[in-house]
């Protein structure tokens, strides 16, 4: 990996922080940054709970629980367990560990602290060396339209277990959200070498970031191209409820329905090898597309992953320098 050049990885939860984990054996960190959505935060029992900024911190700390891909390894419940015994609100499971992120996160923004800052903070003490950043310093939080009637994106994912039938998703308070400063500028440095979208959710993972007015814009002004990775494979989702919603929008569950999802903010588009007869209908379009084992279940396969990735952008990138004025 040449040390001049930069990626940016834009991710939600369990499934974009796999390709993650490939991407931080690869690149240091001066080299890669994560951009992550903050549309799933909410505040549960007076604390602010960002599920996915903390999702990835875990996995690249070390800390996450390999059974579940989220939370923290050798957590304990007695916490949870009390509050259950006294009557209380245990739909949202805390662990011990995990409580004192919530706990510390949430002091530092009634203190005035941006999420931002506390982020780096909690991430450094945890010995991330990488740079994880929210998608905004502002909330915006994800609201799931749903045949019952709207929900918070918690209240849908965790409270209900998806059940409930979607109808569409709503960004409140995106349109007076900010990027960060650190973010445009990584956009805008020459030496961005590649955008990599995870096999994250594309309706409530990756939309709510594209969703911050002026990061849609800086992506596609930005040197590099953008590169994303389906999280469908062979009609199913690896990770979460991406396939349900996409059959309750009527919107075809498969790799390239994500592809033409994302429109055209992508340059290059990653299917897995079980989805290569779908390469044809990329062919002779503007939007270059390949076949890689994208299913990722050991750390050689995210790091076999991030490696074709990367390759791909770099060729992309290559390609787009080379093209006539």
């Amino acid at each position: 990996m040449s040390g001049s050049e930069k990626f940016l990885a834009l991710t939600g939860g369990v499934g974009g922080a796999k390709l993650a984990l490939g991407l931080r054996e690869l690149l240091g960190p001066e080299q890669l940054a994560f951009l992550v959505n903050t549309g799933d935060d909410f505040e549960h029992l007076g604390l602010h709970v960002s599920p996915d900024l903390d999702t990835l911190m875990y996995a690249l700390s070390g800390l996450s629980n390999p059974d579940t891909g989220w939370g923290r390894v050798d957590e304990s419940w007695q916490f949870i367990d009390t509050l259950r015994g006294l009557g209380g609100d245990t739909w949202f499971n805390l662990g011990d560990r995990d409580l004192a992120v919530h706990v510390l996160r949430s002091a530092r923004l009634r203190a005035g602290q941006p999420l931002s800052a506390v982020t780096r903070e909690l991430n450094t003490a945890l010995g991330t060396r990488h740079s994880i950043w929210p998608m905004s310093d502002d909330p915006s939080p994800t609201i799931v339209h749903t045949t019952g009637g709207p929900l918070a994106f918690q209240h849908y994912f965790v409270r209900e277990r998806c059940t409930p039938t979607v109808t569409g998703f709503e960004f409140a308070g995106a349109a007076a959200a900010r990027p960060l400063p650190e973010v445009l500028a990584w956009l805008a440095d020459p030496a961005l070498t590649g955008i990599i979208v995870c096999p994250s959710n594309p309706f409530v993972s990756i939309d709510p970031i594209l969703a911050v007015p002026g990061l849609r814009e800086a992506l596609r002004a930005s040197a590099a191209p953008v590169v994303a990775v389906s999280p469908i494979v062979a009609g199913l989702a690896i990770k979460g409820p991406t396939a349900k919603m996409m059959a309750e929008l009527a919107v075809p569950s498969t790799a390239a329905a994500v592809a033409a999802h994302y429109g055209d903010l992508l340059d290059g588009f990653v299917l897995d090898v079980q989805d290569s007869g779908l390469l044809d209908g990329f062919r002779g379009g503007e939007l270059v597309a390949i076949a890689a084992p994208t299913v990722m279940l050991t750390l050689p396969d995210k790091v076999r992953l991030a490696t074709i990735v990367c390759e791909f952008a770099r060729e992309l990138r290559a390609s787009r320098r080379a093209a006539p004025a």
